[in-house]
């Protein structure tokens, strides 16, 4: 991979408040990425505060990944669930994008930034964990395949719809 190639993703999984939504950009540590995600880790704002991810207390995710919460943290519970439960799915679906080869093997040469969405209303943390897991998988999984198809990208785009608009 070449300093300036640079891989996004993007995975949505589940359904009402415990859906996930979680954004990657993916690329070389020296390169446009890199300074990104330095540049997002220095200049947290209220609500906001890029962090770098851990599967556990001192074994960060590799590549290192920055997590960037999208939804401001509204309360004890959404907090919980956004440090916890949504990081956790983080890391494991980093892990099982390892397994599946959706990560480059010199995963220390390269950072990742993951933009995540954690609902306010979330109230069941396997939910989080489970959907966050897929979700990231499925990112990384977009980012590493050229994906999406653009015939299926014109035929969506055609007949836009998410989980807060519906095309009548």
């Amino acid at each position: 991979m070449s300093d300036q190639q640079i891989f996004i993703g993007e995975g949505f999984v589940g359904e009402g408040v415990n859906a996930a939504h979680v954004n990657t950009v993916m690329g070389a540590r020296n390169g446009p990425v890199g300074t990104a995600w330095a540049t997002a880790l220095a200049t947290p704002r209220t609500g906001h505060v890029p962090f770098v991810a851990v599967a556990r207390p001192g074994s960060p995710i590799l590549p290192f990944t920055l997590f960037v919460n999208k939804a401001a943290i509204e309360n004890d519970l959404h907090g919980t669930l956004t440090w916890g439960a949504a990081q956790a799915g983080l890391a494991a679906g980093v892990g099982q994008a390892h397994i599946d080869g959706h990560v480059p093997d010199a995963a220390e040469t390269y950072v990742l930034i993951a933009a995540v969405w954690v609902n306010p209303a979330a109230n069941d943390e396997e939910a989080v964990f489970a959907n966050n897991r897929a979700a990231t998988l499925s990112a990384l999984a977009m980012a590493r395949s050229s994906a999406p198809d653009m015939d299926l990208a014109i035929a969506a785009m055609t007949y836009p719809q998410n989980p807060y608009f519906r095309q009548g």
